[in-house]
C-alpha cells in the first residue's frame, strides 16, 4: 500500500454518526477492499461541523475519501467543501442537508442542562430502537452493542454533540466537484427518504443508493452490502494507487 503522504487515493476517512464510535464500522471494514488504509476520524472533542472537519483533515495526509454516517455525512460534507484538493470521493450515509429547526435547537439546549446537572446514564434504548428497521428493534446484541458505544463516549462527547449547530447546505451542495454516493435506508424514521432524496438530488452527478430492509443504523444493519456497494463505487470512481 503506498504511502498516504505521497498524494495517492488510498486512505478512507471513517465519519461516525451522532454517539458512535470506531464500532459502528467494524463489520463494513471488515469487508472492504485490502487497498484502503482506514483511518476513524475524531468527532468527540468539538462542538461544530467546522471544526470536526478540520480535524479530521489535520489527522491525515494526501488524498482521501470521506465517508460519513449521519452526523459524520455533515463533517464529510464539509472536508470536500474546505478541501476539493484531498477529497477524492465523498460518501454519505443516512445524512442530510438539512439545519436544525429551532425547537430542535431549543430541545438541545433543555437536554444538555438536564445532562449536565446528572449523573451519565447512557443512551436511551427506546431512542435506539427507533433508529433500527421494525424488524430488528427486539435484537438485544444490536441494541446493546449501540448502548456501548455511547457508553464509552460518555457524558462529555453528549454534550458536545448535543452543541452543534447544523445548519442547511443544500445552498453550496452544487459546489461539490468530486464523485458522491448517497446511501439511504427504505425504512429510516430519523432520516426521512424526503431529506436524502433532497441531498442526493443537490450533488451534481451524485449516485444514489437505497439499502432494503433497514433502518437508520444503514452499516451496523447491513454491513455486507454496505461495503459491497462502497467496494464497487470506489473501484469505479476512485483509480487505484499504483
Amino acid at each position: 500500500m503506498s504511502d498516504p503522504s505521497s498524494g495517492t487515493v488510498d486512505t478512507l476517512v471513517l465519519l461516525p454518526g451522532f454517539m458512535c464510535d470506531a464500532d459502528l464500522w467494524t463489520d463494513v471494514t471488515a469487508a472492504l477492499d485490502p487497498r484502503w488504509r482506514v483511518v476513524h476520524a475524531d468527532l468527540f472533542q468539538d462542538t461544530s461541523i467546522e471544526a470536526m472537519a478540520a480535524r479530521a483533515l489535520a489527522d491525515t495526509t494526501g488524498h482521501l475519501v470521506a465517508v460519513g454516517f449521519s452526523m459524520g455525512g455533515f463533517v464529510a460534507r464539509e472536508m470536500a467543501l474546505t478541501a476539493p484538493d484531498r477529497v477524492r470521493a465523498l460518501a454519505l450515509i443516512g445524512s442530510s442537508a438539512m439545519g436544525n429547526p429551532p425547537e430542535r435547537v431549543a430541545r438541545n439546549r433543555e437536554r444538555r442542562a438536564r445532562i449536565a446537572d446528572a449523573p451519565f446514564r447512557g443512551l436511551s434504548r427506546t431512542d435506539l430502537r427507533r433508529a433500527l428497521h421494525p424488524t430488528r428493534r427486539d435484537d438485544e446484541a444490536l441494541v446493546e452493542r449501540m448502548l456501548a458505544m455511547g457508553a464509552r463516549l460518555g457524558k462529555d462527547v453528549l454534550l458536545r454533540q448535543l452543541a452543534l449547530e447544523r445548519q442547511d447546505g443544500h445552498d453550496r451542495l452544487a459546489e461539490i466537484a468530486c464523485p458522491a454516493l448517497v446511501v439511504a435506508a427504505d425504512a429510516d424514521e430519523l432520516r426521512p427518504r424526503a431529506e436524502t432524496d433532497r441531498l442526493a438530488a443537490g450533488i451534481p452527478g451524485a449516485r444514489h443508493e437505497i439499502i432494503a430492509n433497514s433502518g437508520h443504523m444503514i452499516p451496523l444493519e447491513h454491513p455486507g452490502p454496505m461495503a459491497a456497494l462502497l467496494n464497487e463505487w470506489l473501484a469505479r470512481v476512485v483509480p487505484k494507487a499504483g
